[in-house]
């Protein structure tokens, strides 16, 4: 993992009406690291999720990838920068089969025109195979995405969200509705990719095993503000985060003792 950060973000903030839903932010991510950003309901997660894909405009602060400025950009724009998204839900075209969703996203990052009505059938078919492969969906590529299960469309959309070659992949609650296994192996395939491609991953997450299981460091926000950053570890003990998730029934214990289990 390199010390150089990719992403580097300083002096974040936006406000809808009096309410200052990130205030004043500031955080660091590495190639090679997968970053948690966790906090309670209203903290401020999905605001600054979308400040940095470019779907919200920072009212102040900077948002750099590798030096560069992506406050201002549009999510288009910052997509073929090298940032890559993966949804809550996922986003997939139903009808379509596994390998031609995948198609269309690299038929998007070459800036080709298409037709809903003609099949881009050949259109970088081993590049899209390849990608498939990678997430372990090679195998049902000739499926439409209709027909298959939950699990199995997130990996499909994990694959779409390559098709960029992203230097940074966002991952908005990537395990939400999947069952225990599914959650641990979709991240466990992450992890691999992260390590593999030597790319960055912010992602957002309630699944508290999830995040002591897999992320390296974490992030945590509370009324817009940052309140807490380090490892895992260090985040289960820091007395501003037991308060702030003190009474909403969740709890560190199991979370850190999977993280054991993983290390």
């Amino acid at each position: 993992m390199s010390n150089t950060p990719l992403l580097k973000v300083a002096g974040l903030g936006k406000s809808f009406g009096g309410n200052k839903a990130v205030d004043g932010i500031a955080f660091e991510l590495a190639a090679g690291e997968l970053l948690a950003l966790i906090g309670p309901n209203g903290a401020g997660k999905s605001t600054t999720f979308n400040m940095v894909n470019g779907q919200l405009r920072a009212d102040r602060g900077s948002i750099q990838l590798n030096g560069q400025e992506l406050v201002g950009r549009k999510p288009r724009d910052i997509w073929h920068m090298g940032v890559g998204r993966t949804f809550q839900i996922a986003e997939t075209f139903a009808s379509l089969t596994v390998v031609e969703n995948v198609q269309m996203a690299l038929l998007s990052q070459a800036g080709k025109l298409f037709s809903m009505w003609r099949r881009a059938a050949d259109f970088q078919r081993d590049e899209a195979l390849h990608l498939l492969d990678q997430v372990g969906m090679r195998a049902q590529a000739e499926r439409p995405c209709n027909v298959l299960a939950y699990g199995d469309v997130k990996r499909v959309e994990l694959a779409i969200a390559m098709a960029n070659s992203p230097k940074l992949l966002l991952m908005d609650e990537p395990t939400a509705g999947m069952a225990p296994k599914e959650r641990n192996d979709l991240m466990a395939l992450t992890k691999q990719l992260v390590v593999d491609r030597g790319m960055a991953v912010l992602f957002t997450e309630h699944s508290m095993d999830v995040v002591f299981a897999y992320a390296d460091r974490m992030i945590v926000l509370a009324r817009g503000r940052l309140i807490a950053e380090g490892k895992p570890l260090e985040i289960r003990d820091h007395p501003k985060v037991q308060e702030v998730y003190f009474g909403t029934g969740k709890t560190f214990e199991k979370p850190a003792q999977a993280a054991k289990k993983v290390a």
